[in-house]
């Protein structure tokens, strides 16, 4: 399997294997070893694109017999003009397509058992945090977007389906949940918040509903996972999450993409406008609850960005002082409305301008970290390091990496662990004391 895109296409992956896996088939850790192989593609920009083609190419040449499943899906005679050899093709969350092709391509064991699937079922993560997805598509017709062409509009899962499987992952030893979707904000409104019976109760397939039974999950030590929200937009009903952050009943970060500030461009996108009320929104969520981390995704060069536009975007940079920030140049996507918006910004302009906000953003960074060091934070453990055995100085002593309750994995920064001791595990939770920062990272010890 190879697993390309974002954690919802992740989470597609887990859920065709765990069925491969029941079906009787096994992974194979190299192309040598695969009857088959099956590209999980990215069809959301053009880089996207062409880094999937490269893939499919990849196992094509290494292998010979792929099977390509995912966004790129779409665009099967863009694929098979590029690689007519492809032995199949199907569109984004087709699981049974795709379990059907393997059939076809590598029949099935004559027995197969389910014991086969681990408890909480197959995963492409480590076994100490877990991707949760509550729907598939969105109501949004943002002008840079096509993912509504692709994976269509918003469909929730119900509540009960989405407990029940975040009770199992805790059960088999996640420690840390990330709560995914196109617009988690929006879970539910397709099934007008429907109820469903949960441990003897009535719970609504609402965020705040879900985020208040995710804080409630113990693992098997007794403990409270982390529990993080992402692709979170900032509809009213948000504002009843933050005090459960401050309660510590769900991690206090959020994922929100605001994409830009300026009045204009937003309208330009067709996204929500009132960035002033947004910008007063923030800070009382960080008088509620000071620890909360606020990351986002900002587009540059967008059709129409004006010098004033962008200079608007960086003063609201400086008074939201968020926490996390990520920015992309605008690229054009085939299919998306933006394509055909007048005044588009030059190359060297949306450089320039890309390399200014990713400045002022280091820049905030590097001071809310800084006000960090002296702290003792919850760590997260991923890696435990070894001890260099070729270095006539070594020691012997050995370190870690892990993340704060402000990290997402492979998305933020991490936290460089010094002198760890040799039980320490990945998937331990431990209280560290930062010692250092720099603009993105905190390096402490164990406290």
């Amino acid at each position: 399997m190879v697993s390309l895109g974002c954690p919802k296409a992740l989470v597609d992956s887990e859920r065709i294997l765990t069925k491969l896996r029941a079906d009787g088939y096994a992974m194979s850790a190299d192309y040598a070893g695969a009857d088959v192989v099956l590209v999980n593609t990215c069809g959301f920009l053009d880089s996207a694109k062409e880094e999937s083609l490269e893939a499919i190419g990849e196992a094509l040449a290494e292998n010979g017999r792929v099977i390509v499943t995912g966004c790129l899906g779409n665009e099967a005679e863009m694929i098979r003009a590029r690689y007519p050899k492809v032995l199949a093709i199907s569109g984004a969350h087709q699981y049974e397509a795709v379990v059907g092709a393997v059939h076809e391509a590598a029949p099935m064991p004559v027995n197969a058992f389910i014991n086969l699937v681990p408890e909480g079922a197959l995963k492409l993560t480590p076994r100490h945090y877990s991707y949760l997805k509550i729907s598939e598509g969105c109501n949004h017709r943002c002008a840079f977007c096509i993912i509504p062409s692709i994976r269509g509009d918003l469909v929730s899962r119900r509540i009960d389906a989405v407990l029940r499987e975040a009770e199992k992952l805790v059960a088999a030893g996640t420690k840390e949940l990330l709560v995914i979707s196109q617009d988690t904000s929006a879970y539910g409104v397709d099934t007008r918040h429907e109820p469903r019976e949960w441990k003897g109760r009535e719970v609504r397939a609402h965020m705040t509903d879900l985020a208040r039974e995710l804080g409630g999950l113990r693992t098997a030590e007794g403990t409270p996972p982390w529990v993080r929200l992402h692709y979170v937009y900032p509809y009213p009903h948000v504002d009843q999450v933050i005090p459960l952050m401050a309660e510590g009943l769900i991690t206090p970060y959020l994922d929100i993409p605001f994409q830009h500030a300026a009045p204009n461009v937003l309208k330009a996108m067709k996204r929500p406008a009132n960035e002033a009320k947004v910008l007063e929104r923030v800070h009382k969520w960080r008088d509620i609850c000071p620890d909360i981390t606020i990351r986002s995704t900002f587009v540059v060069g967008f059709p129409g960005e004006t010098d004033a536009d962008f200079e608007y975007l960086l003063e609201w940079l400086e008074g939201a002082q968020l926490d996390r920030v990520g920015a992309f140049r605008f690229e054009p996507v085939e299919g998306a409305a933006a394509n055909l918006l007048p005044n588009p910004v030059p190359e060297e302009i949306k450089e320039e301008r890309f390399q200014r906000i990713m400045e002022k953003t280091a820049a905030i960074s590097a001071a809310k970290l800084a006000a960090k060091v002296g702290r003792v934070l919850p760590v997260i453990i991923d890696e435990i390091g070894e001890a260099d055995a070729s270095d006539p100085d070594c020691d012997g002593s050995i370190g870690a990496t892990g993340r704060s309750q402000a990290d997402a994995p492979e998305i933020d920064g991490n936290v460089f662990l010094r002198d760890v001791s040799p039980t320490l595990a990945q998937g331990d939770i431990v209280n560290v004391a930062i010692e250092d920062a720099d603009e993105h990272d905190l390096f402490g010890v164990v406290a």
